[in-house]
């Protein structure tokens, strides 16, 4: 049973096929786009909605979240928690409207690398803890992912980089006619 374009890998159904007289056939079916604008804009949503609370949370309880980043030994917790929290909302507001959605997949991956290293080190807690801690690590690591694939991928059709993209083509095909 043939895959369905909509779902499978695109490049598995780009790809043209050659006969032996090195002729090539492509089926006009199977090179059309074959994203999915909703589920990528659903996507986006969901990861921003992670750092849109937490950085909320960062920016209305800033004193929890400088004694919480001092008993984790971070310097300048007051200056940093203020920049934390910054980050983490600006960069929500980005990937959810999709401007500028992969430089701040790219630095929220980098915000996300040495805060999971640091507050979610499951290796130096035994018990419970361990496990809660493990749980966090991977969860974090499972968004850094998706991180990734945003950034590879771009944000989608639905998105203001998409437009801007759009914009742009048409203004160059004006000039060129």
């Amino acid at each position: 049973m043939p895959m369905n374009p909509r779902i499978a890998e695109r490049h598995a159904f780009a790809r043209p096929d050659t006969d032996t007289s090195g002729a090539v056939h492509i089926d006009d079916d199977l090179i059309r786009d074959t994203s999915l604008p909703t589920a990528a804009l659903i996507g986006r949503l969901l990861i921003a909605a992670i750092f849109l609370v937490s950085g909320i949370a960062k920016l209305t309880d800033t004193p929890g979240t400088v004694a919480h980043m001092a008993e984790m030994g971070i310097p300048y917790p007051n200056t940093l928690a203020l920049i934390a929290g910054t980050a983490e909302v600006l960069g929500a507001i980005a990937i959810a409207t999709g401007f500028l959605a992969r430089v701040a997949s790219a630095g929220l991956i980098l915000y996300m690398i040495p805060t999971t290293l640091i507050f979610h080190a499951f290796w130096n807690y035994t018990g419970e803890e361990h496990m809660t801690q493990m749980v966090n690590f991977m969860k974090n690591l499972a968004i850094i992912g998706g991180l990734a694939v945003l950034m590879a991928q771009g944000p989608g059709r639905f998105s203001i980089d998409h437009r801007i993209r759009r914009a742009r083509a048409h203004r160059r095909a004006r000039h060129e006619v």
